[in-house]
């Protein structure tokens, strides 16, 4: 990466920027080498300015929010990546129906809980979920028959200006359906590089307390049930049409397969878990090999869930 350019960040950000920082502890399935620089952002504001540096010093760059839904390669990454740590979330209880606006960076599953407690439903489906409300809006994240989809209001995205030289992004509120929302996906994912999710609105309905943490504890109880313990991506490939990528896997023969310290859950086939020392190594290897498997046998091509993030040899 350019030095002149690193420094311009360093001016503004100081000892918070760091250096060849591993990945492996911001991750959930706790693999992952280092980054070249590592940012810690707390706020908005700090999100949108250290976005408009790198993208006006053309550093390449990533954002990293609760680490799940990835896979950091052993290699690492030789980028600028934005630890999104903005978490403020703000309840209008007021307005009919009530809202809640998250920053990119705040745990989802919390929003949630938070929701619950107040007598605000609508996000009971969410409650488990592990990311940032920045990662579910760009993936689409659902579960339980929601969806991000379908609880968005706006979306307060920061855009790259291509037109401008050393000058502000764009700021704007882009309404659901600007989002081109389809099965774990958007018109962000395409956007990669280009837009930064900075808070969101999300829709409630009002309810009873009670009520609500009764469906989440059912959820909560189906989720640990059904998907195993430990550290995982989450799901590893989504379902295709009319079936299941866990299913498939498990009728190829591989649950419970084996590389190294990673594993096909025993307890459903669609989570891959590090079972200690694993390496993104073993853990792509596994993917490679439910791919292959699945497509022999099935004729069905799997597609990733997760992201791969870094250097992979091959690919």
């Amino acid at each position: 990466m350019n030095i002149v350019s690193l420094h311009r960040l360093q001016v503004v950000f100081g000892q918070r920027l760091q250096k060849d920082i591993p990945l492996a502890r911001f991750t959930s399935a706790r693999v992952g080498g280092p980054a070249d620089v590592l940012l810690e952002i707390n706020t908005v504001d700090e999100l949108v300015q250290a976005a408009t540096l790198v993208w006006n010093e053309g550093l390449p760059w990533m954002i990293l929010g609760g680490g799940s839904n990835v896979l950091v390669s052993d290699a690492g990454v030789r980028t600028v990546v934005l630890l999104n740590r903005a978490r403020q979330v703000s309840f209008d209880e007021a307005c009919e129906p009530p809202v809640v606006w998250a920053e990119s960076g705040a745990n989802f599953g919390l929003v949630a809980r938070q929701a619950a407690s107040r007598g605000l439903a609508g996000l009971e489906w969410a409650a488990g979920i592990p990311g940032t409300v920045g990662g579910a809006v760009v993936g689409n994240a659902g579960a339980h028959g929601g969806d991000m989809a379908g609880n968005l209001v706006v979306a307060n995205i920061l855009q790259r200006n291509p037109n401008a030289q050393e000058g502000l992004p764009n700021r704007e509120l882009w309404p659901t359906e600007r989002l081109g929302y389809a099965y774990r996906t958007s018109l962000l994912k395409r956007l990669a590089g280009q837009v930064v999710v900075l808070a969101a609105q999300l829709r409630l309905e009002r309810s009873q307390p009670e009520t609500l943490q009764a469906k989440i504890d059912e959820f909560v109880g189906y989720r640990h049930r059904t998907q195993p313990p430990g550290a995982s991506m989450g799901s590893m490939f989504k379902n295709p049409p009319g079936d299941y990528a866990g299913r498939l896997i498990e009728a190829a023969g591989l649950k419970g397969a084996r590389v190294g310290e990673a594993q096909i859950s025993t307890l459903h086939s669609n989570f891959f878990i590090n079972h200690g020392q694993a390496t993104a190594t073993d853990i792509y290897a596994l993917i490679e090999l439910a791919r292959r498997t699945v497509a022999e046998k099935f004729g069905v091509h799997l597609e990733l869930e997760i992201e791969l993030v870094g250097e992979w040899s091959g690919r």
